[in-house]
């Protein structure tokens, strides 16, 4: 009788391993929002919460905590328990921008954090107001040589993706044009509108409905290829800029740790969310392109962005405020 209660023990600690992983999650997951409220990190952070409170059973909740440029948000998840109850909306302004600002960053954005799936994001756009007498880029190339440091570009700050991209740009395109930063892109689009800039560049997103309305001429894009709903933009890389190229992507990460059944289903989750046709036609308009990268792509995307954009931080002589 002693020998089979032993059995029967061993056999429920076997069994209970695997029920007890796929008990995940048992209770509310919170999603910190590492910026404000409104922004395209917000937003997609809600997207996917949603979407996964249907399919998972539990409730996902999205949590702002701004700060830092993102940083803030990140670290306290960042030491949080790798249990799968605490996740992020990480991304390229984060994980791979914001760290290279500072001296001593809180948290290594590849070693502290268990990254899990690419959600996508919008190319930067570069864009000039109507009464700039350029019809495109390479119009605005020959004025600029012709006008060293007349020429105005805003972006919605130092060390911004639309700040290096167009300072990528410039360096390839041998021109010395003007950076004016601002605190936020909606500012510098008011401005760009006003006419008190020459140029902007910013996400597609944010200048999106400037360049519908013909307030703002948008010159290029930052993405790989044409969008759909932009195909009269030409990319940079078409226009001979094949460095200028990337997006200002978003994506889900976790404490470093997680259990790798949940950080796969959470993957899947994402990637079946960010395809269904509500979903997509939504990004759409953003410009944001969906991908089906698995988590381990994912990691080694993000890594390659960290290689790549930390020289180019430094060498923009960026700092943090």
């Amino acid at each position: 009788m002693k020998a089979g209660l032993v059995a029967l023990g061993v056999l429920s600690a076997v069994l209970a391993g695997p029920v007890l992983a796929q008990a995940w999650p048992a209770k509310t997951v919170r999603i910190v929002a590492p910026f404000a409220p409104g922004g395209t990190a917000d937003t997609l952070g809600r997207i996917v919460a949603t979407n996964l409170t249907e399919s998972l059973g539990q409730t996902f909740v999205v949590e702002n905590r701004p700060g830092a440029a993102g940083m803030l948000g990140s670290e306290l998840v960042s030491k949080s328990a790798p249990d799968g109850y605490l996740l992020v909306v990480s991304g390229v302004a984060s994980h791979v921008i914001a760290p290279a600002l500072v001296a001593k960053p809180a948290f290594d954005p590849v070693r502290d954090f268990t990254h899990i799936a690419l959600f996508g994001g919008p190319p930067a756009v570069f864009a000039v107001h109507p009464s700039l007498p350029v019809k495109d880029l390479k119009g605005f190339v020959a004025l600029a040589r012709s006008r060293p440091r007349e020429l105005t570009y805003g972006s919605p700050g130092i060390g911004t993706q639309g700040h290096l991209m167009a300072e990528v740009f410039s360096q390839n395109a041998k021109i010395d044009i003007v950076h004016v930063p601002y605190k936020g892109a909606a500012i510098a689009m008011v401005d760009i509108v006003a006419g008190h800039i020459h140029a902007i560049s910013t996400t597609l997103t944010t200048a999106s409905t400037q360049i519908r309305a013909g307030r703002s001429r948008a010159l290029a894009l930052s993405s790989e290829k044409r969008l759909p709903d932009y195909s009269d933009i030409p990319t940079f890389r078409e226009l001979g800029y094949r460095n200028v190229v990337g997006t200002v992507w978003f994506s889900l990460s976790g404490p470093p740790g997680m259990p790798a059944d949940i950080v796969a289903r959470l993957n899947s989750e994402v990637r079946r969310i960010l395809h269904l046709p509500d979903v997509r036609a939504r990004l759409r308009g953003d410009g944001i392109e969906p991908n089906q990268f698995d988590a381990k792509a994912f990691n080694d995307f993000l890594a390659a962005e960290v290689k790549r954009w930390g020289p180019v931080v430094r060498a923009s002589g960026a700092r943090a405020d």
